[in-house]
């Protein structure tokens, strides 16, 4: 299971404990409490917010911290770069072949109108996006694991054959981008 799958469950549950508590709090409202209820303070708001806090920050760091983008602004050591031109309808890679487990400086810009660059894996998840902009270079730093044929689709409606504008390249072993 992907960690991004797990992490949906574990929000889905979330969701519903909390869905469940609400419920369960409307149904006790309905009740009119006692003269002895009513002066006495309700623990049990305060410990279910206080706890809802700590859930909400448990699951905020739980997925922020395996964060699986590097860091755009650091120098990466040896890195491929593949200039990438978006323009109606068509992607312009510099390269169409990269080597696995070396950084990738993907400097992405467009020619026309904004483009969504999204690199999508064999399995058809993305892998990484950014934005294409006219007059701007946007720097995407990416290190592929798995070696393979990868495709770059546009992710931002950008005219009429917006769903053509479709590109790929491989990812070879080391051993692979030696011998060639």
């Amino acid at each position: 299971m992907l960690i991004q799958d797990e992490v949906s469950l574990i929000t889905l549950l979330g969701v519903g404990f909390i869905s469940l508590v609400f419920v369960y709090i409307i149904a006790r409202s309905v009740e009119s409490p006692t003269p002895e209820q009513a002066k006495k303070p309700s623990h049990f708001r305060r410990w279910f917010f206080a706890g809802l806090v700590a859930f909400i920050c448990f699951i905020t760091g739980a997925t922020l911290m395996p964060f699986p983008i590097a860091s755009q602004q650091a120098q990466a050591e040896e890195a491929q770069v593949v200039k990438a031109v978006g323009r109606q309808w068509s992607w312009e890679l510099s390269r169409n072949q990269v080597e696995a487990g070396t950084p990738v400086e993907f400097q992405v810009t467009s020619s026309d109108v904004n483009h969504g660059f999204a690199i999508y894996a064999a399995n058809n998840r993305i892998v990484t996006q950014t934005q294409a902009m006219p007059g701007f270079t946007n720097r995407l730093v990416y290190t592929f694991a798995e070696p393979g044929k990868y495709r770059v689709l546009c992710l931002e409606y950008c005219g009429l054959v917006h769903h053509q504008m479709v590109t790929e390249f491989e990812v070879v072993t080391a051993k692979e981008a030696r011998h060639e």
